[in-house]
Order: structure tokens, then sequence, then C-alpha cells
């Protein structure tokens, strides 16, 4: 029986990566989406075709509750499991201190930290049912010691993301490993729209010189979920940033 991979907003960039990666390793995947319903339409015919697998389209705001149990029961109906779920779904919303608002702030958090602590209570429990299960979290380096204070409350819902990652592994072992990757400037729709004097300056810092493709980042989130033995860990991918 093939494994199940869960991506959330997985209908492009990072997340569209990962679902093809694990596509091609075989999984039977779950595309996510809120919005892009063409793009996840496409996606599925391309894994289908080209990876000979299944890939179930689900339509879920996974910030709300009900959204996740929905998103979760629809897997099990057509999958009767899911094996691997990754937290990918994440926006920023740019700017200076003044005009930041409670209201921004509030929907960055509950995008991309209330929706990982949702999907790993209610998925998490259903692999420790079935005895096994990893989840990988996306976070940012941001998180870490690449500060950027026009996305203040970016990095403050991804720094809470690695909080729930060391939470969620010690609630769930020995039987679910849980792991964060910290992935740092990558070529999305995200970041379409810098500036390429900007993107020149930050590259100065990065060893690599140059900003990762979706792909590398989603090679590293299936190691991840595929490494028997990582766990609890919190694994940068961001190029050297210095």
């Amino acid at each position: 029986m093939k494994k199940v991979a869960l991506v959330t907003g997985s209908s492009r960039g990072i997340g569209a990566a990962t679902i093809k990666e694990f596509a091609a390793s075989g999984y039977n995947v779950i595309i996510n989406y809120l919005t892009s319903k063409e793009d996840a339409l496409k996606l599925k015919e391309e894994v289908e075709k080209k990876y000979n697998i299944k890939a179930l389209v689900i339509q879920a705001d996974v910030s709300i509750e009900e959204d996740v149990k929905k998103l979760l029961q629809e897997s099990l109906k057509e999958f009767g499991k899911i094996d691997v779920l990754v937290n990918n779904v994440g926006i920023a919303i740019d700017s200076t201190l003044e005009d930041k608002t409670v209201e921004n702030f509030q929907l960055v958090l509950n995008t991309n930290l209330i929706s990982a602590f949702l999907t790993c209570k209610y998925i998490g429990q259903e692999m420790c049912k079935n005895g096994s299960g990893s989840i990988v979290n996306v976070s940012s380096n941001t998180a870490l010691d690449a500060y950027y204070p026009y996305g203040m409350d970016y990095d403050a819902s991804k720094a809470g993301v690695i909080s729930l990652t060391h939470n969620f592994a010690v609630v769930y072992a020995p039987y679910v490993r849980v792991n964060t990757i910290a992935p740092g400037w990558v070529k999305t729709d995200m970041n379409k729209e810098l500036d390429e004097a900007f993107i020149k300056e930050e590259c100065k810092h990065i060893l690599l010189d140059r900003f990762a493709e979706p792909e590398e980042i989603a090679k590293e989130i299936v190691h991840i979920a595929e490494s028997s033995y990582i766990n609890n860990s919190i694994i940068r991918v961001d190029g050297g940033k210095y």
C-alpha cells in the first residue's frame, strides 16, 4: 500500500513542489488549497499522469477548526490514513511598524501558526492511533536569527511554529516524529514583488549567493519526512545565511 502525504497550501510554490517530490517518491498525495482551485486541479492531473499515483484535492481553510476536521475526514475516506503531514501554508503582510494593524497581525498568526496547531492536533492524533507518522512544519530562518522588521508578525508566527514542533514532538513520542524546516529566501509568489536591488543586497549575506528554488526546499522536506531517526529538530535550509 502506498504511503500518503498531505501538504497544506500546496497548489503553488513550495507546497506544489513538495507534492511533486512526494509523488515522485511513490506517495499518494493530498493537495490542499484555499482559493487556487484551478492550480490545484492542474497539479493533480500532472502528478497522477506523470507518477502513476492517486492525488486528492481538498479545499479547506486550515486556520479554521471545522475545516481541518473536514480535511482529515475526507482524506481518511479516500486513503484510510495519512503517513506524512507537511504544514506549509503561510502568508506574509510586510509593512512598516506604523502601518501594521492588529487585524493583519492576527491574520498572519491564524494562517501561519493556528493552522499548524490545528493540523498537528487532529492529524497527529490520528497518526498516533495508527502508531506511526511524520510531521514536517515549515518555519523560516527569520524565526531564528535572520531578523526582518517589516515582517515581525511573520517572524513571530514562524517562531511559534518552532515552539509547537518541540511540544508536539514530546506529546506524540515515540510514535510520530515532528520536525521543522527553516528556509531562507525562496523564489516563490510571496517574494516575486521584491525589488531587484533588495534581492542583490540580500544575496550578499547568503554564502551560495542566490535565493533557493522551491524544488530545493521540497527535496529537504521529503528527506526529513522519511528520515526515521530525525525528531524534534530544526533544520535550516537557507544557503548559508550570515
